[in-house]
């Protein structure tokens, strides 16, 4: 009988890990963004602010944003106490929503292409490969990397150009933590994301 229940239940629950798996994670995800920017392009045009609710909504709750930090610090992560740990996430959170709210007012109605995945889901990290095909001239190749956490698949890095896009910050944090230590870069983070 306990043999046919946990049958049972991985009938049950195979299909609803197969539909949040990685890649259609970055699908849906990719494709209502991309949607709801066509439909209110000039609102976002007009108001770019308003489009950080949208990145908010649909994007945010896919990233991993304390690795994403632990990847950024690199091996000053080890120098962040428990009271700065949420102050640098909070604000490193808000540096990539800003920019990746950035890059998504300049879509103009590319295709996305998606390529074959890099690695396997049953070792719990992949890299969804995509490109954002340009007219006239060479697409551009958008990496996600992601692994398998307890809640589901999360972004924990994203290579534009083969250029990651959090260890970019790498070198400028250690800059900010060598000259004023981790409360001068969460000082530096602050000042950045309320000047933008």
């Amino acid at each position: 009988m306990k043999i046919f229940i946990t049958l049972l239940l991985l009938m049950l629950v195979a299909p609803v890990m197969a539909s949040t798996g990685p890649e259609r994670l970055i699908r849906e995800t990719s494709e209502k963004v991309l949607d709801q920017i066509k439909t209110n392009e000039k609102k976002y045009q007009s108001d770019p602010q308003s489009i950080y609710k949208l990145v908010d909504e649909l994007v945010l709750p896919h990233f991993d944003f304390a690795a994403m930090t632990d990847l950024a610090l690199g091996r000053y992560k080890d120098e962040v106490d428990s009271e700065q740990r949420p102050a640098i996430i909070n604000e490193f959170r808000l540096l990539l929503v800003r920019t990746y709210s950035s890059a998504l007012l300049e879509y103009t109605d590319q295709a996305m292409v998606y390529l074959p995945m890099e690695g396997v889901e049953a070792d719990g990290r992949v890299t969804v490969r995509t490109e954002i095909e340009q007219a006239g001239g060479f697409p551009i190749p958008i990496n996600y990397m992601l692994r398998l956490g307890d809640d589901g698949w999360k972004v924990f890095d994203i290579s534009v150009d083969d250029v990651s896009l959090v260890t970019n910050y790498r070198s400028s944090f250690a800059r900010a933590i060598k000259k004023n230590g981790v409360d001068g870069l969460i000082k530096t983070l602050r000042d950045r994301n309320q000047s933008q």
